[in-house]
């Protein structure tokens, strides 16, 4: 074979129905193995922060107290890495503490360039305090922290609540703490 039939050879398959099939094939592998990656980088992420989380648990919270170590891993879920809705507890700027919708609490950070709001308005951090309800928004560190993005200062679920027509006869029979 010279050059002139090995070209219109591969010509003749390119345009084939084979050729269009294979290529198909090895673009939805090729995607699939994307979405596989990206998965497993988010999973990474995730536990990894849990890890730090708990690795770091007695120097951002102090000694665990009442229940065994292994009990404690058991039983507790991987928290959100990336964020934080729940109550302050304790305010020591540039860091919060917020016991969170699982009850952990989480050390948020907060950095220059937080933006801190409420409703429509824009506040300084100087301006949160013990017991507003939040909802943080951030990347976690490799300390179990998280490194606040976005804190947006909320009415607690119970305030919205009692605040909606009709619904004050239910209200306290919700219990907002339950899983």
């Amino acid at each position: 074979m010279n050059k002139e039939q090995i070209k219109n050879e591969f010509k003749k398959f390119a345009e084939s129905k084979s050729f269009k099939k294979l290529i198909y094939v090895l673009g939805t592998i090729f995607i699939l193995s994307l979405v596989f990656q990206a998965g497993m980088f988010v999973g990474f992420k995730k536990a990894s922060f849990s890890r730090d989380w708990g690795n770091n648990y007695e120097r951002n919270f102090g000694p665990r107290r009442g229940v065994p170590d292994f009990m404690i891993d058991n039983m507790r879920e991987i928290p959100n890495a990336h964020g934080a809705i729940g109550k302050i507890i304790k305010v020591e700027l540039p860091n919060i503490v917020v016991l969170d919708k699982d009850q952990t609490e989480k050390i948020i950070i907060i950095k220059d360039d937080t933006s801190i709001l409420e409703r429509r308005e824009v506040l300084n951090k100087e301006s949160l305090a013990v017991d507003q309800f939040i909802v943080v928004i951030g990347n976690p560190n490799d300390k179990g922290q998280i490194e606040a993005k976005i804190i947006r200062i909320m009415p607690a679920p119970e305030d919205m609540l009692n605040s909606l027509p009709g619904i004050n006869n239910i209200a306290p029979v919700i219990n907002l703490n339950q899983k």
